[in-house]
């Protein structure tokens, strides 16, 4: 019998890396100790912002209060150290670039396949939104032009990081995030996920569930929106 390896898949997709008044990460240390509990050292992806030295480092220092190394890979032997890696980091920053250089470096199919062996992924904002099928739901602007949309397609939904409610008081007349959301459903099928920050989803075994106080909304074409409640079955 075969075996559907995307039960295999352990994903922790993060709204945010900083909440105010909190340090990089701080804001869901534990969870963080949680998934990676077996984890020693971590392959770090720094490509969605321009200096992967500096970004380096900042996820150095903030997974060392963890009791993890940070390996960040560079220029070369990119497909080297995702073969080897014991689990990966995807930080946040410009979509547009990162899914450019994943994909310049041939590095989809390779990452998909090891989640799919089990390795640990581990995204916070264009991290998270690499993860979907598409990053057609992100809030970037396409400073870059990736030779596709299509992602990395380990997570079945879409997801909308650092959602923010529309404030019923505002003289803003500019589109809310709702709204923009509503014009990726009337193009497209798949459930949009919009989680605040502050909070994440945790995927094991083919179920996702959702941590954080501020809490999450599921947008589905021709529908309204609700909120997060409960554990979704994924495959």
């Amino acid at each position: 019998m075969r075996v559907d390896t995307r039960l295999y898949r352990r994903l922790m997709l993060i709204s945010n890396s900083f909440s105010h008044g909190k340090g990089y990460l701080e804001h869901c240390a534990e969870a963080i100790k949680t998934f990676l509990e077996d984890v020693t050292t971590i392959t770090f992806i720094p490509y969605a912002l321009h200096d992967w030295d500096e970004y380096g480092k900042i996820a150095r220092e903030g997974f060392s209060r963890f009791g993890i190394n940070v390996r960040s890979v560079g220029m070369h032997a990119s497909r080297q150290a995702i073969e080897n890696a014991e689990a990966i980091f995807v930080g946040g920053g410009n979509t547009f670039r990162l899914l450019r250089e994943l994909y310049q470096k041939d590095l989809i199919g390779l990452i998909r396949k090891r989640v799919d062996d089990g390795m640990p992924y581990l995204g916070a904002s264009a991290g998270a939104n690499v993860a979907c099928p598409t990053i057609m739901t992100t809030n970037d602007m396409p400073i870059v032009f990736p030779p596709s949309f299509n992602a990395l397609d380990i997570f079945p939904y879409q997801i909308n990081p650092h959602f923010v409610d529309a404030d019923p008081a505002s003289k803003h007349m500019g589109e809310t995030r709702e709204k923009r959301i509503a014009e990726f459903l009337e193009e497209n099928e798949t459930m949009v996920i919009g989680i605040r920050e502050g909070s994440y989803i945790v995927v094991e075994a083919g179920v996702a569930k959702f941590f954080g106080s501020a809490g999450a909304r599921l947008f589905m074409k021709g529908g309204a929106s609700t909120e997060w409640t409960g554990l979704l079955g994924l495959w």
